[in-house]
């Protein structure tokens, strides 16, 4: 195993560590460039589905108009995304599963939008994650990430490297690729642009093309 690859159960157990101070830590500094891809979810229609729902931060931002699943594999998260469902009274949210993102039990075709924010580089088989959510996009529907990815040289990528050895203690991968999210001929990357805070996060949108649809 390289120093940098995790597994299920190291990202169960730093994922229980990070639950309850998720928040107010990672959860800020991420919040400018969540907000900003949920609204541009917003101008969709129908089923989306959340990989990676965590604490359910995202899950207020969401129009109305859309019918929201989110799944995560840590149950410690999903229980403070429950709770923020009960007490925000969204009705909006279908369903919140604990399951594995690399195996999904919906049916093909199923969701009309889906999107992964800060969890790619959290998944042990990201070419899987892959080809899950382009089984479960419907056709011409949108696969979104929003994700860190590894930078070569510079300030960044020095951290990067003092991070490696540590991917399993907090339970993600520094130095993930880009190239690892684009393994699917049937996804089309349609735009790619850096995000807030300090363009340290990209999003990639991704069409279902043509020729999954025939």
């Amino acid at each position: 195993m390289k120093v940098s690859e995790i597994d299920l159960q190291s990202v169960r157990k730093a994922y229980a560590r990070w639950a309850p101070i998720y928040d107010w830590s990672f959860g800020v500094i991420t919040s400018i460039g969540r907000y900003q891809t949920i609204q541009q979810i917003n101008r969709r229609r129908g089923r989306v589905l959340e990989v990676g729902v965590g604490t359910g931060l995202s899950l207020p931002r969401y129009a109305p108009h859309l019918e929201v699943t989110g799944i995560d594999l840590s149950t410690e998260m999903l229980e403070r995304a429950r709770d923020r469902v009960r007490k925000k009274g969204l009705t909006n949210i279908a369903g919140l599963h604990e399951m594995d993102a690399s195996d999904l039990t919906f049916p093909d075709g199923y969701f009309d939008t889906i999107v992964a924010m800060h969890v790619m580089t959290v998944v042990p088989e990201p070419e899987a994650v892959m080809a899950e959510m382009q089984r479960v996009c419907a056709p011409g529907g949108r696969v979104i990430l929003l994700n860190h990815f590894a930078k070569r040289g510079g300030v960044r990528g020095l951290m990067e490297n003092v991070l490696m050895p540590h991917a399993q203690t907090i339970g993600w991968r520094p130095d993930f690729s880009v190239q690892s999210v684009l393994t699917q001929d049937g996804l089309e990357l349609s735009e790619a642009r850096s995000m807030a805070p300090f363009r340290i996060f990209t999003l990639l949108e991704f069409q279902k093309t043509v020729a999954q649809i025939a």
